[in-house]
């Protein structure tokens, strides 16, 4: 923020004085609107006597962590290793005549599969992120079944004719199954704990970033209408659960 109105400054004013002019004003001003250059926060993490490295993003078992805590660039990591996947099998499988569709439906559910939805349990979807996965696994489905986007197939119709199920609804039944999961996790088991911690302190200004386990709150809500409030007790039997899971009908296709 404090950065682009320099900029903007330097494009617009008269020269270094002007600029100098508006600086000093604006480092009076900016407190009282909250426009402050917001600095990272360093900190020291120590493991037995080595001092971990800070670092802007990591790679933890295959998923990709960032300071900021977004796992926007990971579902894209996972949409880009899915097309490269399809690439390599394009000519070989994909598209190939002689090779049966079962054959090609067995390799998509083993290898695309995979590629494209590894960690999503923990995964914040949004309308941009489950459009993208869509489309990804659309990409794949249409060639299996001999078409392309100018044929103007619903998605739906296409996974009916090959027998497969909507691959969103497998994501949010997962996500929704480890939410029980970590509902019924006794007390001292780290996942658990880590869900029900509430931290402390004051989030920053401007739109509040969706916390997952507010995601899996809402999504619970919109998908199975159930509340917030309720969500403990109905999560927590196992049986019930995963009996509304089985039930849950799948997203209709947009448009």
């Amino acid at each position: 923020m404090v950065e682009l109105c320099i900029v903007s400054l330097v494009l617009v004013s008269g020269g270094r004085s002007y600029v100098r002019f508006y600086l000093i004003n604006f480092s009076h001003i900016s407190p009282l609107w909250d426009l402050r250059n917001r600095k990272r926060v360093e900190c020291t993490l120590r493991v037995g006597d080595e001092i971990l490295p800070q670092v802007e993003e990591f790679k933890y078992l295959g998923v990709l962590f960032t300071s900021e805590g977004r796992m926007e660039r990971e579902i894209d990591r996972r949409i880009g290793a899915a097309s490269a996947v399809m690439r390599t099998l394009h000519g070989s499988v994909v598209v190939k005549r002689e090779l049966s569709r079962k054959a090609k439906l067995s390799i998509y559910q083993s290898i695309f599969v995979p590629a494209l939805t590894y960690g999503h349990e923990l995964w914040v979807m949004t309308e941009r992120t489950r459009s993208r996965v869509q489309a990804a696994e659309m990409s794949f489905l249409r060639r299996v079944a001999g078409l392309s986007l100018r044929d103007r197939v619903r998605s739906s119709v296409i996974r009916e004719e090959l027998g497969v199920d909507p691959l969103l609804l497998r994501v949010e039944r997962s996500q929704m199954r480890w939410l029980g999961h970590l509902v019924r996790m006794p007390p001292g088991r780290l996942p658990g704990e880590v869900f029900r911690a509430r931290p402390t302190g004051r989030r920053p200004r401007g739109r509040p970033r969706t916390r997952w386990r507010d995601y899996v709150s809402r999504l619970a809500w919109e998908r199975l209408g159930i509340p917030q409030e309720e969500l403990a007790e109905v999560a927590g039997e196992r049986e019930v659960w995963a009996s509304l899971l089985r039930l849950l009908p799948p997203r209709p296709d947009p448009g």
